[in-house]
């Protein structure tokens, strides 16, 4: 029985100094670090449709204006990353009664002529503006260049619609 208590002294001595032991301790914290993926979203500059009433060649017209970013067309990027969707501007000229008198579909690639090859790569259709009706032409300002809002860099054109319907492209000084 001697025994016994012996080997349980011995038994509880090595348990009590194996609890004591104090376990090092390091002032580094491990963490795993989450990997976030970023997919940049492919951005719109915005569609609109604008209307406006002219007297032209001694007749009433409705002049419509609508622009939407197409995903079909190749995604245009700004130089900094942005991506943009290009546009396709349809321009309408309606009759008094409703009947109409024009209608053309516009791409960045009408303007190409009259653009730097700069803006042909990194620019997009930013605008089609009407402006007024001047003699036998309606006038409209037109925009090439970086779709980000915030940008300036555009390139400035005149599209004239003659009164037989014809188109002309010019550069704007």
């Amino acid at each position: 029985m001697r025994r016994i208590f012996f080997m349980a002294a011995i038994l509880v001595a090595a348990l009590t100094l194996s609890s004591c032991h104090k376990e090092k301790k390091t002032e580094n914290i491990i963490a795993h670090r989450i990997v976030k993926k970023v997919h940049k979203t492919v951005s719109k500059i915005g569609d609109e449709t604008k209307n406006s009433d002219v007297n032209w060649v001694g007749n009433s017209y409705r002049v419509e204006v609508k622009r939407i970013a197409d995903p079909s067309m190749p995604v245009v990027d700004d130089g900094t990353g942005n991506r943009f969707y290009d546009n396709r501007i349809t321009v309408r000229v309606l009759r008094k009664d409703g009947s109409e008198f024009f209608n053309r579909e516009f791409k960045k690639g009408d303007f190409m002529s009259s653009v730097h090859s700069d803006y042909a790569k990194k620019g997009a259709l930013v605008a089609i503006i009407f402006d007024k009706a001047e003699g036998d032409n309606l006038l409209f300002a037109v925009t090439v260049g970086s779709p980000d809002s915030a940008s300036e860099e555009y390139v400035p054109l005149t599209l004239k619609i003659s009164r037989f319907g014809s188109v002309a492209i010019s550069s704007e000084n």
